[in-house]
């Protein structure tokens, strides 16, 4: 695991995240199909959001791609494990960022892009927090998708301190902070990016 994405995010998924994760094989690939699918359609977004930008365009086309093709990856383990494709509600993780995103641009779009930096940092270290401790068919693909995670974290980062270093300075530790609260916090129901389950 990238010491790098560690460092970044300041603090660690709790163990207890990863043995309820351990235990719940089958609802981890069903979220983590659901999150493939949802990060797809955010990259999509701001390609529809943000036309006039085209130094986003090119970089999130590509991205929203590698997340569809995730998708796409998960699905057909969901199918060959002959597990239910579901509907499940959402962790409040990504809730609790977006709420603190600000609504006037171009700060909105900042905001949007270190939220997404973080997320795929959070995803990038929850793969690797698997990797090794599942059989080996899903520690392969969790292998890939950390690399194609980490590659995401640094599109959305470096797009962010493009269109403003400064304020990715000033706003990265309030996206941090809540990231940190919300890894850390007691949870009902395990996700993909849940905190521990109590």
């Amino acid at each position: 695991m990238s010491t790098e994405v560690n460092d970044f995010l300041k603090v660690s998924t709790p163990r207890e995240w990863v043995q309820t994760a351990l235990r719940n094989i089958d609802l981890l690939l069903v979220d983590h199909a659901n999150c493939e699918k949802k990060a797809a359609s955010t990259a999509i977004s701001l390609l529809y959001r943000y036309v006039e930008e085209t130094s986003l365009l090119k970089q999130l086309s590509r991205l929203a791609r590698e997340e569809l093709r995730h998708f796409e990856q998960v699905v057909s383990v969901i199918e060959s494990r002959k597990i239910e494709y579901v509907q499940l509600s959402a962790s409040r993780y990504a809730a609790r960022l977006h709420e603190l995103i600000r609504k006037e641009e171009p700060y909105r779009m900042i905001d949007t892009l270190i939220v997404c930096a973080i997320v795929e940092a959070r995803s990038c270290e929850r793969f690797g927090c698997l990797i090794g401790n599942v059989e080996p068919q899903l520690s392969d693909l969790y292998e890939n998708f950390l690399l194609s995670e980490q590659r995401h974290f640094h599109t959305y980062l470096d797009l962010a301190g493009h269109y403003g270093a400064d304020e990715l300075e000033e706003r990265l530790p309030v996206f941090l902070a809540a990231d940190n609260e919300s890894i850390l916090s007691i949870e009902k129901n395990f996700r993909f990016h849940s905190g521990p389950i109590g």
